[in-house]
């Protein structure tokens, strides 16, 4: 077999990167004194880096976030935004992922909410966690569409397979009942399988009143689909004091 023959063998397999690396360890004598089973070895561990930075790329491309520059190293921790750095470098190990808990981001409009969850996620990305960014009200359009379409179950599957769901711009308007079903099934599919970041501009206390409270059916299983096993941060008052408590499981809040 000819050294060409194995480079069109390995194109046609897909095997691109190592076609290019093997022709380039062709093309350079000092590779005739390496021994062969590491030479094989480089051209592995390059095909395979390849494809992981591929798939990493493929993730932050489908996850369609709102700022996909955010990066953890990149958040503004001045003493006036009272951000806790160990904190938020808890957050970024993705342990809370495989723990299946949700994350509260919560403070006032444009304190960073959105940078943040982007940030927490592209972690999520780089530990090759299926991640996905949707606005609440695009989400709500987007599934009262799929009813009309017939698509429900294809667009729901959408939203609720992902490991990682941003909802941005959470409760920011009062879902009508049938906005309410449709929260309620998605998180419901959620539950227990999956993590989701919530930004809102309300505190955790005062979604229930978003909801209709005492007047909506769905409201308490709503809220009672995402407290359990969930981690608050207040972005306006994450500090030393409240670490402890913002690190609590919420159980029982209703």
């Amino acid at each position: 077999m000819t050294n060409q023959s194995t480079i069109d063998k390995l194109i046609e397999m897909r095997l691109t990167t190592m076609a290019d690396a093997f022709r380039n360890q062709l093309d350079n004598p000092k590779f005739r004194e390496v021994p062969f089973e590491d030479r094989f070895g480089m051209l592995v561990d390059i095909e395979y880096s390849n494809r992981k930075n591929n798939r990493l790329k493929r993730l932050i491309h489908n996850a369609g976030f709102d700022q996909s520059e955010a990066n953890i190293i990149d958040i503004n921790y001045t003493s006036g935004r009272k951000l806790n750095k160990d904190l938020i470098n808890r957050l970024a190990t993705c342990e809370y992922i495989s723990e299946h808990r949700n994350l509260f981001i919560t403070g006032a409009t444009g304190c960073g909410k959105t940078y943040m969850a982007c940030a927490f996620s592209m972690e999520a990305c780089k530990q090759y966690f299926n991640t996905k960014y949707v606005r609440l009200p695009d989400l709500l359009i987007d599934l009262e569409t799929a009813w009309t379409d017939g698509n429900y179950k294809k667009v729901m599957a959408k939203y609720a397979n992902p490991v990682v769901l941003i909802l941005d711009e959470w409760l920011l308007l009062k879902p009508t009942n049938s906005e309410q079903r449709d929260i309620f099934e998605l998180l419901h599919r959620r539950r227990k399988k999956s993590s989701t970041i919530f930004c809102s501009q309300y505190a955790f206390e005062e979604w229930d009143e978003q909801l209709g409270g005492g007047d909506s059916p769905l409201a308490d299983a709503i809220i009672d689909c995402i407290a359990h096993d969930s981690y608050r941060i207040n972005i306006t008052s994450i500090d030393a004091e409240h670490d402890r408590y913002m690190w609590l499981p919420m159980i029982g809040v209703l």
